[in-house]
This record gives structure tokens, sequence and C-alpha cells, in this order.
């Protein structure tokens, strides 16, 4: 409010007289009976979206892998060699929610300092089905996390083409511990 229409408004608002609360008025009680909900701070720095998609044919293999890892990574990482650290159950959910907690659950995997995960997002039988949009938008969205080195179909055991699995960059201090460790086997 600039200071002109101040000036306006308490010049009419100067003879207004507050109501006292005698026997004759009666306050409604307020009918805004929803809870407030929490804002999750972790959610505003989501930069996954939800734009236009084209889906991903089934047939197709969910598989990314980042310049630079090493191929000998990508084979442990596609024969199932490395131990799951932590995993996603993405089934049922609808597109946003499976977005929500795909963010949450990287940045938390990155902070625990997690390299190995596997996200269950299900098989669907038709091309426009549920599960082959959330499998869809999961191909995307893993490779806009610079965390996400590499990922891949699970193996049939773990859920097959229903899931997959997912490599993460190694933390400073998982770099720092390995380069300790050999530096102290060199000497």
């Amino acid at each position: 409010m600039n200071p002109d229409d101040k000036s306006f408004f308490l010049d009419a608002m100067e003879d207004v007289q507050p109501l006292k609360r005698g026997p004759d008025i009666h306050w409604q009680p307020s009918r805004n009976t929803r809870t407030r909900q929490e804002v999750d701070s972790e959610q505003l720095d989501n930069f996954l979206t939800l734009d236009f998609l084209d889906l991903l044919p089934l047939e197709e293999p969910l598989a990314f892998q980042r310049e630079g890892v090493q191929q000998g990574v990508i084979d442990k990482l596609h024969s199932g060699k490395y131990a799951r650290q932590a995993s996603l159950n993405l089934l049922r959910q609808p597109a946003e929610r499976c977005r929500q907690m795909l963010y949450s659950f990287i940045r938390q995997a990155g902070r625990d300092g997690l390299r190995n995960l596997i996200i269950i997002h299900g098989k669907g039988c038709e091309q426009n089905s549920h599960p082959n949009v959330v499998r869809s938008y999961l191909a995307r969205w893993l490779t806009e996390f610079e965390e996400v080195q590499a990922f891949c179909v699970a193996l049939p055991h773990h859920g097959g083409s229903g899931a997959c699995y997912v490599s993460l960059r190694k933390s400073d201090e998982a770099k720092q511990d390995n380069w300790e460790r050999h530096a102290k086997r060199s000497r």
C-alpha cells in the first residue's frame, strides 16, 4: 500500500467503532475445519518435472550410464552383483506422489552415503497403462539427478522389467576414505 492509499484508508476509517460484545451479538464459530498441511521444505527444491512425456515402449529396457562410468561397473550393475542398500516401492502411486517420493529417496540416499538402490515401479501390460507412465517418468527423472551414475533393469528375481537398479556417485567422504585406504597400501 503506498502512502497516499494508506492516508485515504485511515481518513475513511476515522469514525469507525469496533463492535461491542453484547447479548444480541452471536459470533459464529469458524467453519474452516481443514487441517493445515505441513509444507515439506525439501520438496520446495524438487526440480523433477511432470511435463509432456513420450512413453517408452514396453520392449525398450530402462538403461542409462553417464559418461566416464567404467564398463565393469555397468556389468556388475546389470548382473545384480552390488548389494542393494535401499529400495523404493512406487507401485499404485500417482505420478506426482512418485515424483515426491523419488526426490526424497535419492536425496536421503545421498546424505546417508548409499550407492546401490533398487526402485520398484511395476510392469504395465498395455502401452498407456499407469505402470508404464511411471516407468517412463522414472527414466527421465533419474537422468536429471547428478548423483545417478547409471541405472538398468533388475534381474527377474528382483522384479525384472518392473524394477530397476540404480547406482549413485560416491560421496566425498567415501572418496576420501577410499583414497586413504589405497594410499596406505602403496607405502
